[in-house]
């Protein structure tokens, strides 16, 4: 593996966790090239809710292949593009009763994110974003301004500006009602907030530390907006596709977003692709006022509408993430009680979880000890203090089940360790 060190950026990060070169990956599951197989509980960070290869949506990427069909097209009208649009309109917004434009503005999420906040400060004229303590939305400028990591802001190496943070929902463990601050901030015309040109949040919080906002919390926020006039951009990048069980994150609590923010499972397959979403009125761009040479990547589209169809005509997938989703949070709630001493709590939705470490050190060895067992997983939170489990919502119940032993027997072993 001398290659990588000798020519990759230092910046790397994944591979330094997991040090060995993987060469096939199928299901839940990844194998190397010593024919060792993990088991994975990162999935792409939230790219792959579908597993790897899934074998009906890479049929359906062959054959599209096979035939010569369009690749690249910028914002061409292609017979592929025009197919996402339409079964995207018929299995999602419709039953859902959304009446979104659809915007292509590159192809990661830090592009959606960018997209919105630009398209929201266009449409109301003000320049000042609200975004949440520990959010995450993207490595780009206007991402990192909204974005709550002190390492990660560093990294931009020149002044964040026009974003102010909130309390996210519970940051401070119910001492304050919520939104007490920012709704008297809005209101008293000293305290040196300017109107905002909108709100970005995550109803889940993927890097952050796996922070669940509640539905009220979620539905007061939106309340909040409109009372004020400031337009609502839901980050749905991590959190959206099923991940928290319904297709977006936000359903549950029963808000309408005026923008949303689309990535990662949405080809289906782990191909780039992005969206944002927004409110027809909203729509004011002019033609090509905000491209990039990758916002048409027609395989992608191919494989979305595949995952669209095979998963997303029904709500089979919803009930199973939400069943799974049950299955973890027991298994993980019985590590919690068995290793009190080590354990600060555990939190999540649908297929999206956290055991929080008491003590941030140990959370990467437990990292660490899992993949020596066969089990890919990440840290999150502001100091790396959360063992993060993000499965496949394809994954079975027989697989989440050996990959949480293998997290009690990871857990277990750090702590033995730690003991001598």
């Amino acid at each position: 593996m001398d290659v990588f060190a000798r020519l990759e950026s230092e910046v790397r990060g994944y591979c330094r966790g997991w040090p060995t070169v993987f060469t096939t990956a199928q299901g839940s599951h990844m194998t190397d090239e010593n024919g060792k197989t993990y088991l994975d509980f990162f999935a792409g960070a939230g790219t792959l809710n579908y597993g790897h290869n899934n074998p009906q949506l890479k049929r359906r990427l062959m054959d599209y292949l096979a035939r010569d069909a369009v690749v690249h097209s910028l914002d061409m009208y292609s017979a592929a593009k025009r197919e996402f649009l339409e079964r995207f309109n018929e299995y999602v917004l419709e039953p859902r009763g959304l009446d979104y434009k659809i915007q292509f503005p590159g192809p990661a999420g830090n592009h959606s994110v960018e997209a919105a906040l630009k398209l929201a400060r266009k449409y109301t004229g003000r320049e000042t974003v609200v975004s949440f303590t520990n959010a995450f939305h993207g490595m780009t400028l206007g991402a990192l301004a909204v974005t709550g990591n002190s390492m990660k802001r560093t990294g931009a190496g020149v002044p964040l500006g026009h974003g102010v943070a909130m309390p996210y929902d519970n940051y401070l463990d119910g001492r304050t009602p919520d939104f007490l601050l920012f709704d008297t901030m809005l209101d008293d015309s000293g305290s040196g907030l300017d109107k905002p040109a909108a709100v970005i949040v995550e109803t889940v919080q993927g890097e952050g530390g796996i922070n669940v906002a509640t539905a009220e919390w979620l539905r007061g926020l939106e309340d909040l907006c409109r009372r004020h006039e400031i337009l609502l951009i839901v980050d749905d990048v991590q959190m959206g596709c099923g991940r928290t069980g319904a297709f977006f994150s936000f359903e549950e609590a029963g808000i309408t977003p005026d923008i949303v923010c689309l990535s990662k499972s949405l080809s289906g397959y782990g191909l780039p692709f992005a969206i944002t979403l927004m409110k027809r009125e909203l729509d004011v761009w002019e033609p090509g006022e905000h491209n990039g040479t990758f916002r048409g990547f027609n395989p992608a589209f191919v494989t979305a509408v595949a995952a669209l169809e095979d998963y997303w005509t029904g709500d089979d997938l919803e009930k199973q993430t939400l069943a799974k989703g049950q299955q973890v949070q027991a298994a993980l709630e019985s590590i919690a009680i068995a290793h009190a001493g080590a354990v600060e709590t555990v939190r999540g939705r649908g297929l999206a979880w956290g055991l929080v470490m008491k003590d941030p050190e140990m959370a990467p060895k437990v990292c660490a000890e899992a993949f020596e067992r066969g089990l890919l997983m990440e840290t999150s939170g502001p100091e790396g203090e959360v063992v993060k489990l993000l499965p496949p919502l394809t994954t079975t119940e027989a697989e989440l089940s050996q990959g949480l032993e293998i997290i009690a027997d990871s857990l277990e072993a750090v702590r033995q360790k730690v003991a001598v």
